[in-house]
């Protein structure tokens, strides 16, 4: 997915690989093995992409944080509690 993100982002500024590579200063070969999915950029260059195009790292790794709920020290039958209410709610 991320790789899916950066070239959607990318080419709906109607920015080409090198100029995006150039914008981030890597070659348009580390930003193609991105978009392919072929290698990662590191944490510090998932930052850098992420403020150029104004996203959170967590928008171009597909990670919403509202899909997890901490459960730290609820007993099984709060958990089961919350997860009925929770399907209750998405059958509405």
């Amino acid at each position: 997915m991320l790789g899916e993100n950066i070239k959607k982002l990318r080419e709906a500024r109607n920015l080409s690989q090198v100029d995006l590579a150039k914008a981030l200063s890597v070659s348009k070969q580390s930003l193609s093995n991105w978009e392919n999915g072929n290698t990662m950029p590191s944490v510090k260059m998932l930052i850098k992409i992420a403020r150029y195009f104004s996203v959170t790292p967590d928008y171009l790794l597909d990670i919403y944080c509202n899909d997890y709920i901490d459960a730290e020290g609820l007993t099984p039958e709060q958990i089961a509690l919350i997860k009925l209410v929770i399907n209750n709610m998405k059958n509405k």
